[in-house]
């Protein structure tokens, strides 16, 4: 199941009113733009994605390129893409903030660091 529809029930965060992120990557044989549509959470300044599986094709593009363009609402800025490591405090965060906002926070967990924040 594709998690880019958050249920009727869902609850907002301290994100604002976006309920989305737009996230590029470049593509691992090709070298070309992708964009993706996918919920998303914010902590502390940086934003999260989660990953429903870790095989999804964005998953492995960014493990073989992890500076992205993020676009969410009107902000738009470079990032660099890290996997969080799963048994890490800010992972059960983070999880638990997507869980809050889309009734839905499992899996691999991404942070996206801003260009100017690294």
């Amino acid at each position: 199941m594709k998690k880019t529809n958050p249920s009727s029930n869902s609850k907002d965060n301290s994100s604002g009113p976006e309920l989305y992120l737009y996230l590029t990557t470049r593509g691992r044989r090709t070298g070309k733009p992708r964009q993706i549509e996918i919920w998303f959470t914010e902590r502390e300044g940086r934003f999260y994605v989660i990953a429903e599986y870790a095989t999804s094709r964005w998953v492995e593009n960014l493990r073989a390129d992890p500076h992205v363009q993020v676009r969410v609402g009107d902000k738009q800025f470079p990032a660099r893409a890290r996997f969080v490591a799963p048994e890490s405090e800010l992972c059960r965060a983070v999880q638990e903030l997507s869980s809050t906002k889309y009734s839905w926070g499992e899996g691999t967990v991404v942070e996206l660091v801003p260009e100017a924040a690294t």
